[in-house]
């Protein structure tokens, strides 16, 4: 793995891997506290819709991606803040409508790229200096906003209906957060592909939460653990010849098995 690291691309993957473990252990935090891991998905999915549009119109497949992330988080935003709706009910609604928009969008494009099938499995080893730019800029955003309105997130995510009489803007915090969960799963569909963004948004945090009941200490635990599986699943994947992606995925997977095994250990449930 030493000599590996003398390649451009393999420096490239490394340093991606560290920024978007930051993103990753702070957003999926909030997206496990808030229970709404289904959320990543959906925004994944959505952001699809933008791939196929970028493959058809000729741009950025990462601008087609984040616009429609983007619109899709705030889609998500304004039905579920309808009384009627339901929050499962408009992830679902955004889910179905970005895959259904980037097949027909990809079919209408007539072509095949093989680029499109690494923001659907990952393609941590083909990441470019615009995807480490990408990254570093929004851990800087994440990290500001996290850090400024610490309070409003920790309140919100606890008890979002006291929070509200207490004059937090809570609309508003949900709508930063939903924004940011769109940024943070269009990087790692670099990294482990749109299939397997709810995973390492969710497992990390998820063994950081049977460790620790603090919110900043389970952002900064998960942050780590989403470091250590990817440069773990990095090395593996370059020893043993695998999708980068996917043994990320299970590393995290085997981890968390693990934590249940030991939280169960320790509650004296096993």
């Amino acid at each position: 793995m030493i000599d590996a690291l003398g390649y451009t691309f393999m420096q490239n993957a490394v340093i991606v891997s560290l920024l978007a473990s930051i993103a990753c252990g702070i957003i999926g935090t909030l997206v496990t506290v808030n229970r709404m891991s289904a959320l990543a998905g959906s925004i994944a999915h959505a952001s699809f819709g933008g791939l196929g549009l970028a493959y058809l119109a000729g741009f950025s497949p990462l601008i087609g991606a984040t616009c429609f992330a983007v619109a899709g988080a705030a889609g998500i935003a304004v039905i579920s803040s309808e009384k009627r709706a339901r929050t499962d009910t408009a992830m679902a609604a955004m889910w179905a409508t970005g895959m259904a928009a980037g097949l027909v969008f990809i079919k209408l494009s007539g072509t095949y790229s093989a680029d499109l099938m690494s923001w659907l499995f990952g393609s941590l080893l083909a990441v470019s200096a615009s995807d480490i730019t990408f990254a570093a800029a929004l851990d800087i955003v994440i990290l500001l906003v996290i850090t400024g309105l610490y309070k409003e997130f920790l309140a919100v995510s606890f008890d979002r209906e006291f929070s509200m009489l207490q004059g937090v803007p809570t609309r508003f915090i949900m709508g930063l957060f939903l924004i940011l969960t769109a940024l943070t799963a269009v990087l790692l569909m670099k990294i482990t592909g749109l299939i397997m963004v709810i995973a390492m948004l969710s497992i990390p945090a998820a063994i950081a939460g049977m460790f620790t009941g603090s919110l900043w200490k389970m952002m900064v635990l998960a942050s780590i653990l989403a470091a250590v599986f990817n440069l773990a699943g990095l090395t593996l994947a370059w020893m043993l010849d695998l999708p980068p992606g996917a043994v990320i995925i299970l590393l995290a997977a085997f981890a968390y098995g693990v934590s249940l095994i030991i939280e169960k250990v320790r509650s004296g449930t096993a």
